[in-house]
């Protein structure tokens, strides 16, 4: 029996963008349109009967805007969204906040010639619809419940590192692993699966949130303790050492298993130059980044955890970690950080 296609339901304001959207996603046999609307309140109201599996969703539009249906959305029903905006460009606040909200995937429209782009990034917008379809987006912790002061200590070596990687549902998943570290903590790499410009922003937007420094990483940064570094998005980092410290090396290079950063990249660096004093995490996302890596860190005497199937968005990358006997632990998302500080 064949596989019942995906119902996507489709919000925007630009009945010309309903029209094509509809045309490009409806004419794949499995993905199927089960309607539209001009704004969130008819959305609803629609979609009341017929639930969809994944939501096409606009930012700019009447009586209510895309960010806050979304964040009402994910507290009532979480569902995939897709944003299709031309509001939520590479690295402005409006997709920062629309990821931070739950949504799967961003395309961006150009605010002139609309129908031939989304016509001629056809193929973008499916594999979103269709990576979105496979997540299970859980609604954005917003506010944050305090966390004990960290004790008064000396800061540890160096010595010790944690290297991070994430893709779908990753930025949620790591704002709740980093929030929770205490300000003295090893340094911190991290690869989030991001195009160009949306990192910077992610990492000021973590920082605000933190009590460890969080920023974009640059070529030669130091790792320091209390500090997580961000691979930009659309160049690879890796870890080196230069005498008796780590730092980063940012550096262009072809895509590994079609993702730059790679999560397997910065892992491998890390077994190589940082072995048993590291500790590899690797969390939510599509595919299997990092999982190779991740199996070379435990070769090298790292501690490893993979995030569990039930707290992930896309159970991808951990599960094929995980298969792969890479992960020493397998841990809910809430127990990562508790678990980050106990083998630090």
């Amino acid at each position: 029996m064949a596989a019942r296609p995906t119902k996507v339901f489709l919000v925007d304001d630009s009945a010309v963008v309903r029209q094509v959207l509809h045309a490009l996603l409806d004419s794949e046999p499995d993905l199927q349109v089960i309607g539209s609307a001009s704004d969130p309140i008819f959305a609803m109201q629609k979609m009341a009967s017929d639930w969809p599996d994944v939501i096409v969703l606009d930012i700019e539009m009447p009586r209510m805007d895309g960010l806050t249906f979304l964040r009402k959305l994910m507290a009532e029903r979480p569902t995939p969204v897709v944003i299709c905006s031309s509001l939520a460009g590479s690295g402005t606040q409006t997709a920062m906040q629309a990821l931070a909200a739950g949504a799967v995937e961003i395309i961006t429209k150009p605010t002139m010639g609309v129908k031939g782009f989304l016509q001629e990034s056809a193929e973008q917008l499916r594999a979103a619809v269709r990576a979105a379809a496979h997540s299970r987006p859980r609604a954005s912790n917003t506010s944050h419940a305090a966390v004990p002061a960290a004790p008064t200590a000396m800061a540890k070596t160096t010595e010790r590192i944690i290297a991070i990687g994430a893709s779908t549902g990753g930025t949620q998943a790591i704002e709740h692993v980093l929030v929770a570290l205490p300000r003295v903590c090893p340094g911190i790499v991290i690869v989030q699966h991001m195009p160009a410009q949306f990192t910077a922003s992610l990492a000021q937007r973590l920082n605000a949130l933190c009590r460890i420094e969080v920023r974009e990483a640059c070529d030669g940064d130091r790792v320091l303790p209390g500090l997580a570094l961000i691979a930009p998005g659309g160049r690879h980092m890796q870890l080196c050492r230069s005498g008796a410290f780590y730092k980063v090396q940012v550096l262009d290079g072809p895509p590994v298993n079609r993702h730059r950063p790679s999560v397997d990249v910065l892992f491998r660096s890390v077994a190589r130059f940082a072995g048993r004093n590291a500790t590899g995490v690797i969390l939510t996302g599509m595919g299997d980044d990092g999982a190779r890596g991740l199996r070379e860190m435990v070769d090298a005497g790292a501690e490893t955890i993979a995030q569990d199937e039930a707290t992930c968005v896309v159970f991808g990358m951990p599960k094929e970690a995980i298969r792969l006997g890479a992960a020493r632990s397998v841990l809910p998302l809430g127990r990562i950080s508790a678990a980050l500080q106990h083998s630090a």
